[in-house]
């Protein structure tokens, strides 16, 4: 079996933090959303990835590499453009070939991984397989109809859903998929959509099952998902102490402090991880927080937030919270007057003044 991981995706929801980063490198516990899925895939004893690529595929392949980190290897498909999911299949068929595979999109966080899936897939001798989850907002998602098990029908963010069972975005195919995406149009988006391409399967008699998952998952294409993807994270870690706290600091609950941090005069209440050469000095960091490398928080409180590297954080007299702070970035209180709000806010910035 191989792994076909989509990663081509721009991110429009997370600018302007992806106008200069891939969205599926925007960390999770300061590990790459895209890497959880690499994970998953070779946890699950698949060791041949191709992962689809678009207008960020140089960064993406400078962070994944070869695979060779994860002990897999990974081969590079590009995408012209966004043309759907099921284009991307189509593209990969020269790596797929003949074999089985599992396609996972690259910015999707699920627990418990997918290695009971695909054991499933390799007993049950369906030509495809689905990933399922019920939800409470069933008109945002692909909805899928099932009998006994077996889909009979999926529609596309219906508005009168006929299920409350959404697609994940983790899906298993036998070879009949090249089939169905060349006998498909696209839709009013103008892309080939899985969706239509899985209802080809059940159309013409192939045998497409169901898995639904009692754990969370997560699309990490909002903000607001892509923190409570980062929570669900944090609250799996074990403390652990690698760097320097001063014996006027607390560190409570599960707290990682990488090699190379100091925290002085400071509290972290976690779940919260710290990354390496980071410094804490005379500020709060609360729950559900992660700080990547080489960041320095001084004078200032931060709770239930994501700071990418090498930005500061200095002098904020309110707690900052629910905030995406991309790399580089500089957050201070400024001692000019005469006093006034000064901006500089790149495209699609979203700033809110007390």
């Amino acid at each position: 079996m191989k792994g076909l991981i989509l990663s081509g995706g721009e991110g429009t929801r997370l600018r302007p933090i992806t106008h200069t980063n891939a969205k599926q490198l925007v960390p999770i516990a300061n590990k790459p959303i895209l890497f959880y899925g690499i994970e998953a895939i070779k946890n699950a004893g698949i060791s041949d990835i191709g992962i689809v690529v678009g207008g960020t595929k140089d960064e993406i392949k400078a962070a994944a590499g070869d695979g060779s980190r994860w002990g897999v290897d990974i081969t590079y498909i590009e995408q012209d453009a966004p043309r759907g999911l099921a284009h991307a299949v189509l593209i990969a068929e020269d790596f797929i070939k003949d074999d089985p595979f599992v396609m996972y999109l690259g910015d999707n966080l699920i627990t418990g991984g997918i290695t009971n899936l695909v054991e499933e897939f390799g007993r049950n001798g369906a030509n495809s397989q689905i990933l399922l989850a019920r939800v409470t907002n069933p008109q945002q998602f692909g909805v899928a109809e099932l009998s006994h098990g077996r889909v009979v029908r999926l529609e596309e963010k219906p508005k009168e859903p006929k299920s409350d069972l959404a697609l994940v975005g983790v899906y298993l195919f036998d070879k009949n998929i090249f089939q169905a995406v060349k006998n498909i149009k696209p839709s009013w988006r103008n892309e080939l959509e899985i969706t239509d391409a899985i209802q080809y399967l059940i159309n013409h008699g192939y045998n497409v099952q169901s898995h639904i998952i009692n754990g969370w998952w997560k699309d990490t294409g909002k903000l607001e998902d892509m923190l409570e993807a980062n929570r669900m994270v944090l609250d799996t870690l074990t403390t652990e102490i690698n760097g320097f706290v001063d014996s006027n600091s607390k560190v409570e609950f599960k707290v990682v402090i990488s090699k190379g941090a100091e925290v002085i005069n400071s509290v972290i209440r976690g779940p919260a991880i710290i990354g390496n050469n980071t410094k804490i000095i005379n500020s709060f960091v609360g729950p559900f927080t992660s700080i990547e490398h080489d960041v320095r928080i001084e004078d200032s409180e931060i709770e239930h937030s994501i700071v990418l590297e090498d930005s500061v954080i200095k002098g904020i007299k309110g707690r900052i919270e629910d905030s995406l702070i991309g790399k580089n970035v500089e957050v201070s209180a400024s001692p000019l007057k005469p006093k006034a709000y000064r901006f500089m806010l790149g495209d699609s910035s979203k700033v809110g003044i007390l």
